[in-house]
């Protein structure tokens, strides 16, 4: 019987799962929302995955009693080592596989983007996050527990502070900005003044701050002094999270690769992209940089594929299937809204 294994790549905004095997097939597919226990807690990932994992399950026509061998599951929050162990204990007392491995969401990233053994992956999306792993089994990584551990950076970071360089911007605090301008128009408001007052009053909904990060790249790009200095502080934190994992690995004089993950790196916008690609080169002459172009899940199953001991082949064949496969949206996200 051919060996089966569930991958999962659990991050901050969704959670995708897939069947398959051990030479690389794709039996079933599926995405629903986030499992971070940051934000929906244990119980609430524990429930989240159960419902994916059955209709994957469905999906693939897979009987009740045929055993899956691996489960490699991937998660944003799982950041500390004492979470990586709880996680692993509750996720492996379900019995959804025979053997369970579970990790951080940017390992998944960073074989999804790469297969050589020296690599670090930067993912900036929501927020940031870095993580490294060498040839010999050593791996670099971050507390990443936002604010608190020293983090900055990502579109919420971005735009919360595209919204207060143009409020100063516009009342005289700050510099002059087109940003103010641009802000007001956004919202449909004569200044920007007017969008803090609407916010604050629930006028606007707060959650739609996050809209900002879009017109700080495009005043960057129009040359705006104030937009291009904020776009190059989030590149200097991206050099520093590279810099830092691959000091730690002793890779920066070594050959080894950089993938950039998460919706802002994945825009590639040249004001950022170019300032990213540059800086790496100078810390690090040798990096192989490439910008991820497949979901993160594929990386889950690659490294599902690869404690399995599948062929070079398997891993060809899995790409394939996952380049032209569309996930079945499984879980509503209004499913889980207490779940934890």
């Amino acid at each position: 019987m051919r060996a089966l294994f569930l991958a999962v790549d659990g991050g901050n905004s969704k959670t995708d799962v897939v069947l398959g095997t051990a030479d690389g097939e794709v039996l079933g597919f599926v995405r629903g929302p986030t499992t971070s226990p940051h934000t929906i807690g244990l119980p609430g990932t524990l429930k989240v995955l159960g419902s994916l994992i059955t209709a994957v399950r469905e999906e693939a026509g897979l009987a009740a009693a045929t055993p899956i061998d691996l489960a490699t599951v991937y998660l944003a929050g799982a950041d500390l080592p004492i979470e990586v162990e709880r996680l692993q204990a509750a996720i492996s007392a379900r019995g959804w596989s025979r053997a369970t491995v579970v990790d951080n969401d940017c390992f998944a990233l960073m074989r999804a983007g790469t297969s050589l053994p020296d690599a670090v992956a930067v993912v900036c999306g929501a927020g940031n996050n870095c993580v490294g792993r060498a040839a010999d089994g050593r791996t670099a990584r971050f507390v990443a527990l936002g604010p608190i551990s020293g983090d900055w950076g990502g579109g919420h970071d971005l735009a919360e502070h595209t919204l207060r360089l143009a409020a100063r911007g516009e009342d005289g605090r700050g510099e002059p900005t087109a940003l103010s301008a641009a802000v007001a128009r956004h919202y449909g408001r004569m200044t920007v003044e007017e969008v803090s007052i609407g916010l604050h009053l629930g006028e606007i909904d707060l959650l739609r701050i996050r809209e900002l990060t879009p017109l700080l790249f495009a005043a960057a790009t129009e040359g705006d002094a104030v937009a291009a200095a904020l776009v190059r502080r989030q590149a200097a934190e991206i050099l520093a999270q590279h810099r830092v994992a691959a000091g730690r690995l002793g890779l920066l004089d070594a050959r080894h690769a950089l993938v950039l993950g998460g919706g802002v790196l994945h825009a590639r916008h040249p004001v950022l992209h170019d300032q990213v690609v540059a800086g790496a080169r100078a810390q690090a002459p040798l990096v192989e940089i490439s910008v991820l172009d497949a979901p993160p899940a594929v990386g889950a199953a690659l490294l599902a594929l690869d404690a399995l001991g599948s062929t070079p082949h398997a891993e060809a064949r899995l790409r394939a299937a996952m380049r032209s496969a569309s996930p079945t949206t499984a879980v509503p996200a209004v499913a889980i809204e207490n779940a934890g």
